[in-house]
């Protein structure tokens, strides 16, 4: 029997998941999570075979929940998503995810992913890896791309450079410097371009 941890925010999506994964013979949820903290909590406590993670789960997204299971125990992590943003795939498969599929994935497929998961493959969504394969390289440093991140909570500069144990102005300049790069006019906009291309 294969144990799963299921998270997602959008608790239709959740349970219509559990109740479709529950029909397979060899497939049992131990735990589901509506927030990536309960999903790293859960994933400690009932310690499944593999979690199915949801890529935007809030407070932290999916992959940040990955990388915290990943660090405690040998969990096998199959992140879904409904927005394949270029860049995420490589830092999800640096982190040691074993399946990336999108959320229009049927159910059915899912069990045979979660299967081929289970016995030690990998499985990453063709589309996926092909938009992963043509995406631009990052042009930001660490970090430009340290500040963009602090920046995505709508934080003020004095409170991101607490966050980052910089200076203020330092702070401002490293965003400066993102920006120009981007081409965008705020750190708000270079922020979301940095999380659209799963650079942060």
């Amino acid at each position: 029997m294969i144990r799963l941890l299921i998270a997602d925010d959008e608790d239709l999506i959740r349970g219509a998941l559990v109740a479709l994964l529950e029909l397979e013979e060899d497939l049992t949820v131990a735990a589901e999570a509506a927030t990536s903290t309960d999903a790293v909590r859960l994933a400690r406590e009932h310690r499944p075979d593999i979690a199915v993670l949801d890529l935007e789960m809030p407070p932290a997204d999916g992959l940040r929940a990955a990388e915290e299971i990943r660090a405690e125990s040998p969990i096998k992590i199959i992140l879904v998503t409904r927005h394949a943003r270029p860049g995420v795939l490589r830092r999800a498969l640096s982190a040691g995810v074993s399946g990336f599929v999108p959320k229009t994935t049927p159910a059915t497929k899912l069990a045979e992913i979660i299967r081929d998961v289970a016995a030690g493959r990998r499985y990453v969504d063709p589309d996926i890896a092909t938009s992963a394969l043509t995406e631009d390289d990052c042009p930001l440093s660490e970090r430009e791309l340290e500040v963009l991140r602090a920046s995505r909570t709508g934080a003020s500069i004095r409170e991101i450079a607490a966050q980052v144990h910089l200076a203020p102005g330092t702070v401002r300049n490293y965003l400066s410097a993102a920006m120009t790069k981007l081409g965008v006019s705020s750190r708000h906009a270079a922020a979301h371009r940095a999380w659209e291309e799963g650079w942060i």
